[in-house]
């Protein structure tokens, strides 16, 4: 499974993808504001990152153009986790490098549909690019 870095600022919200993310085998690990996410991000590897996009300090965008530009993540699977839907936003994720666009309420099973797709996604350009060489 996946090691998760889960980036969100409501508590409850929290909890429950959490709770969603371990019962199916994820290693999950949390931050509650973009501050936080970049001390972890800084400190650890990991194979996703679920990003709420409105949070103190730094926001969502701001994560993805982070890993974006990081020669070092830029392999590593991004989702966004919002209420906010506009398509201004929604666009401007996916050109900043966000691989999905989750809006709340998150339904588990759609949650965990696209984690295992993102994953297999990942595992399947590695090959590609393992084969190459």
């Amino acid at each position: 499974m996946a090691t998760i870095l889960l980036i969100e600022d409501d508590d409850i919200m929290l909890k429950a993808i959490r709770n969603i993310l371990t019962r199916d085998g994820h290693e999950v690990l949390s931050a509650k504001d973009g501050k936080e996410a970049f001390d972890k991000l800084d400190n650890a590897q990991y194979d996703i990152v679920m990003s709420d996009l409105m949070m103190p300090y730094a926001n969502g965008l701001e994560v993805v153009s982070r890993l974006r530009n990081d020669p070092n993540r830029r392999h590593v699977g991004i989702i966004i986790c919002s209420s906010v839907g506009n398509e201004e936003t929604i666009t401007e994720a996916f050109r900043l490098g966000a691989d999905d666009y989750l809006k709340k309420p998150i339904m588990a099973g759609e949650l965990l549909i696209r984690i295992k797709k993102l994953i297999a996604n990942r595992n399947a350009g590695a090959k590609l690019v393992t084969k190459k060489k």
